[in-house]
């Protein structure tokens, strides 16, 4: 039987994410889409048929036993009130990064899923990037040598300000350039190399009206000297490479985005030939001065997520992405903003 999966919000992260991507895992099917918006509304029904569409929530609790998930992609200041309630409804829940405002937040789920003996799993769909998972690989196999430094940049061109709650200056809606495409580029290192041991950031606002920050560098500290150096910006007019990872043996350096959000927003799903693959033009280097060599890009996979949530939900195996890991990246984000106001070293 198919695992029945209510989402709650449909703006980008409902409609351009999670729907097709859940949409294209066997064995799981959407079956309800909370989204009080006419307009978005009219889209669920005309791309989903099967799929109950909900003006609110309340309606899921109603018959919370018809679900054996609940996704929510609503704003940020949403996640736990939502997400305890799936939870005290005996519902599993996915929560869109970075999962709480704060990591007390997160913690205050993780331990009502235990007492509950329900899975929170972040959604952290940046670990399957195509790009990132080639950096992995290179990293892991040892064809870079000892790895001591991982160079990754989340960098955008966005010089009017948004209206959105991501622009928000209130703590309490968990938007800002660090919780938002900082939380990628965190998960993403301590995938590679584990908790940090000492954080230093430098955040500010740059762009004219902007209320929360805009402009961020963000450096790590691992166990054994290892440095991820972080670069997130919407205010970035000419874009660094995405990712530079240096070893003793060798260095890999790529540029560019991956391309699935953009196939994603143009309508395709990972179910199309040719999903997730990156163009030949945009391979990396992998090598050294005079002797580097195209590297070939790992096709992206965003639908594997949602793959190994199933088998989580019906073996009990670990989740893709761990409640835990997602808490050490919100300490981070909290150290980094600790290290920019008082300009120090925050140790971990």
């Amino acid at each position: 039987m198919d695992l029945r999966v209510a989402l709650i919000g449909y703006g980008t992260g409902g409609s351009v994410f999670h729907a097709p991507l859940i949409s294209s895992v066997p064995g799981m099917r959407l079956a309800a889409v909370v989204t009080g918006d006419v307009g978005r509304q009219r889209a669920v029904r005309e791309r989903y048929p099967g799929a109950r569409v909900l003006a609110t929530a309340d309606r899921l609790w109603e018959v919370s036993d018809a679900y054996d998930l609940v996704v929510v992609a609503a704003p940020n200041r949403l996640h736990v009130p939502l997400a305890r309630t799936a939870l005290t409804s005996g519902v599993a829940v996915v929560v869109d990064k970075p999962v709480a405002a704060t990591a007390a937040d997160a913690r205050s789920l993780a331990a009502l899923g235990a007492v509950r003996g329900l899975p929170v799993i972040p959604f952290h769909n940046r670990r399957w990037d195509g790009d990132y998972r080639t950096a992995y690989r290179l990293a892991a196999s040892g064809a870079l040598g000892d790895v001591h430094r991982f160079e990754s940049r989340f960098e955008r061109w966005r010089p009017k300000v948004g209206t959105g709650w991501k622009e928000s200056g209130d703590p309490r809606e968990g938007g800002g350039i660090l919780h938002d495409l900082g939380s990628h580029l965190i998960d993403q290192a301590i995938t590679l190399f584990g908790r940090p041991e000492r954080v230093y950031a430098e955040v500010d606002t740059r762009r004219r009206g902007a209320a929360a920050p805009d402009d961020a560098f963000v450096a790590l500290t691992h166990r054994g000297g290892i440095r991820s150096h972080l670069w997130m910006s919407a205010a970035a007019a000419q874009l660094g490479p995405r990712f530079r990872v240096l070893g003793n043996r060798g260095s890999y350096t790529v540029s560019g985005m991956d391309v699935q959000e953009e196939a994603l927003r143009a309508g395709s799903t990972p179910r199309d030939p040719g999903y997730g693959a990156a163009p030949a033009p945009s391979y990396g280097l992998l090598g050294t001065p005079g002797e580097e060599r195209v590297e070939p890009t790992e096709p992206g996979a965003y639908q594997d997520f949602y793959a190994a949530v199933a088998h989580t939900l019906r073996t009990g195996a670990t989740p893709p992405v761990t409640l835990a890991d997602a808490i050490t990246g919100l300490e981070v984000i909290e150290a980094a903003l600790r290290s920019a106001r008082d300009r120090t070293v925050v140790e971990l």
